[in-house]
Formats: C-alpha cells, sequence, structure tokens
C-alpha cells in the first residue's frame, strides 16, 4: 500500500537558524491572523465570504507596504501555506468538522511549513530557505529507502523544544495473518480489559505529576507579567505538560501496536468522549486516558497492516449481557464489578464479560462482511 506518511523528530538549530525560524513563526502567524480578521469581519459586516485566492492577492499587496516589508525577509512559502491552512480551518467549519477557526497565540505551539521548493534534501541533510546550514536532527529512526521527502513541517512547542516532521511517500505491507480474535472494554481503573481476561492498567500520566504541575502553577501566577522570572515559570509549566503527554503518547504507541501485531480482528465499543466528559467527576480522568487517540491509533494502523477494526454501538449493552447465555438484566450499576447471571448462574468480572460481549458484536458484523468505523457512531 502506498501512503503519504510523516516521520517526526527532534532537531537542535543553532542561534542564527533560531533566528530565522523565529522570524518565520512571526510572518506565518502573522498573516495567518490577519486574514482570519479579515475574513471574519467580510462574513460578519457584509456578509460576504472571501476565499484562499482573495487572501492571496491582499497578502502580496500587504508585502508592498512599507509597514510590512519585513514579511519579505523570511521564506514566502511558509507564509503562503499559513494561508492554505486557513483555508482549510474555513472548509473545516463549514462542513462541522471542526470549530471555528482560531487566532494564533505567539506564546503558543508555532510551526512553519515548507514545500519541495523551499528546502534541499541531499544525502539525509535537511536545509531550508534562507538558512546555511543543514539542520541538526537527531535522527531516532531511519526514513524509507530512497524516500524524497514532499513536505517539511518545523515546530516548536511551548517547552521550547524543536522537530521536524518530514513528509515522503512510504509503501506499507500487510502485516502476515495471525488467528488472534480480542474485544477490547475501555475503561479508568483499567485503561483496557480484553476478551482475554488480560488487563492494562491505566497509565494515569496527568495524575502522577497533578500536584507537582499545581505547585508551579501557582508559582507562575505568582510572577511579574512580562518578567524574566515569569517566563522560566511559564516554560517549567510547559515541560511538565509536554513530559505528561510524551508518556501517554508512549503508552498508547506501544500497547496499539502489540494488539494489531497479535490480532486479526479487532472489536472496540465505540465511545461519545466529548459527551463523557460533560460528568465533572470523571472528566479529568476521562480526558487524561486518551481513548479517542487510542482509536485513532488502531485504526490507521490496522488500515495499514491488513487487520480489521470493527466498531460496535456504544448503546449495545455489552455489560449488562451475560456472555455465557445471552441473557440481559435490566440494570448494572457502575459500582458493581462482578455479577452472577440469574439465568445460567455464571458470575463474570464485569470488564471482562463485556469486553466477551464486544466481541462475540464484532465478529456477527464481520461476518456479514462489515468493517465499522469505531468513532463513526
Amino acid at each position: 500500500m502506498n501512503i503519504k506518511r510523516a516521520y517526526r523528530f527532534r532537531f537542535y538549530p543553532t542561534l542564527e537558524q533560531a533566528a530565522v525560524l523565529a522570524r518565520t513563526f512571526g510572518c506565518a502567524r502573522f498573516a495567518y491572523n490577519h486574514m482570519l480578521r479579515l475574513r471574519t469581519d467580510a462574513w460578519f459586516q457584509r456578509q460576504e465570504r472571501v476565499n484562499y485566492h482573495e487572501t492571496s492577492a491582499v497578502l502580496t499587496a500587504l508585502k508592498k507596504t512599507p509597514e510590512h516589508v519585513w514579511l519579505n525577509e523570511v521564506s514566502s512559502v511558509p507564509v503562503q501555506q499559513a494561508l492554505r491552512h486557513l483555508q482549510t480551518a474555513f472548509a473545516n467549519f463549514f462542513a462541522k468538522r471542526a470549530k471555528y477557526p482560531s487566532f494564533r497565540r505567539k506564546d503558543g505551539v508555532q510551526s512553519a511549513e515548507y514545500t519541495a521548493s523551499a528546502f534541499k534534501w541531499h544525502g539525509g541533510a535537511l536545509k531550508l530557505a534562507k538558512m546555511d546550514e543543514p539542520l541538526a536532527i537527531r535522527w531516532s529512526r531511519t526514513l524509507p529507502k530512497g524516500a524524497k521527502p514532499t513536505t517539511v513541517t518545523v515546530s516548536k512547542d511551548t517547552a521550547g523544544r524543536y522537530h521536524v516532521s518530514i513528509l515522503c511517500d512510504d509503501v506499507v505491507s500487510e502485516k502476515k495473518k495471525v488467528t488472534g480474535q480480542v474485544g477490547i472494554d475501555l475503561g479508568l481503573t483499567h485503561f483496557a480489559i480484553l476478551s482475554t481476561g488480560e488487563k492494562f492498567g491505566a497509565p494515569n500520566t496527568f495524575r502522577k505529576y497533578e500536584n507537582k504541575l499545581a505547585k508551579q502553577q501557582r508559582r507562575l501566577a505568582k510572577k511579574q507579567m512580562g518578567s524574566a522570572r515569569r517566563m522560566k515559570a511559564k516554560l517549567k509549566v510547559a515541560k511538565l505538560h509536554a513530559r505528561v503527554a510524551d508518556a501517554r503518547r508512549d503508552f498508547l504507541h506501544k500497547l496499539s501496536t502489540r494488539l494489531i501485531n497479535e490480532n486479526q480482528v479487532i472489536a472496540i465499543e465505540s465511545l461519545a468522549v466529548s459527551n463523557m466528559q460533560k460528568n465533572s467527576r470523571l472528566a479529568k480522568s476521562i480526558s487524561d486516558a486518551s481513548w479517542s487517540e487510542f482509536v485513532r491509533q488502531l485504526t490507521y494502523k490496522a488500515g495499514w497492516y491488513g487487520r480489521t477494526l470493527i466498531g460496535i454501538d456504544r448503546w449495545y449493552p455489552s455489560s449488562k449481557r451475560c456472555s455465557d447465555c445471552g441473557h440481559t438484566v435490566q440494570k448494572m450499576p457502575l459500582g458493581v464489578r462482578s455479577w452472577t447471571c440469574p439465568e445460567c448462574g455464571s458470575t463474570h468480572d464485569r470488564d471482562v464479560n463485556a469486553a466477551r460481549n464486544v466481541l462475540a458484536a464484532g465478529l456477527a458484523v464481520s461476518a456479514h462482511g462489515e468493517s465499522l468505523n469505531p468513532m463513526s457512531h
């Protein structure tokens, strides 16, 4: 299967490169925010829609004015790409796939996208436009043999770390077929419970750093706005958040990869995560679990490697149905962790029973030749 695949690496810019990137980030952010304001005013004041080509013409005229001549100091490609991203954001909004585009913050994540005309790739060395030296990239893994990058995205996160994402053509081969079949029930105490009876404890990455993070945030709140000490305190908070995100991402990738390697068919319950987060008592734990990201990883990895991923309707009574005889009880409070079927007398672990029912329902769907996206319900 031919796919477009992005490989993300950390890199360490020189002082000169960091200065060029800072200017590039600033110009791209300005173009995005300026055109977002232009399009917003045009719609809400005059009910007019402004498209990408019109914003591109405005940008060209803007570069010729004395007040904005500094826009010409950086490569024009990342600035132009910012307008394309804005167009995509509006397209997603009008298609009801996303919220209304928001302004980019100076103290948020910064990024700049370079297309093939704005970078040079030779012998594994990557040099961006307006730079004299290639980036010092930490190659944590190898690119596909003969890979030719089509797009390069450089970013700087709030913790001050620089990353480069290299998009290139890749060929993914289906993995050897296996006999494994598994149903997955997602939870909070245990992140994932399998129909085999195996349970994976919730990593609770945010909970582990919650007290330390709260302490650092209190210190940040006491610092004077605009001071150097406030910047240092803010960086410490950002680094803690980055550590939490990295640990969570690592856990999800390892688990999803293992499940894909060991099973040919994976059934998982579809969850309305956004609705579940409205429960104020569970919202923090649900966000910490990152179920949606886990399902997203399973979805694209299953597509790459020839596995079948089946989504079960969230209204399916997986917890209330006996996996042995099929009898369904009327109520099953969350506090009940094990129960005995009144029909056949089987004693069930609530979560393992639910996972077995999810697998059975998934196999029934698969028998009819269907494969559902777990996020489609």
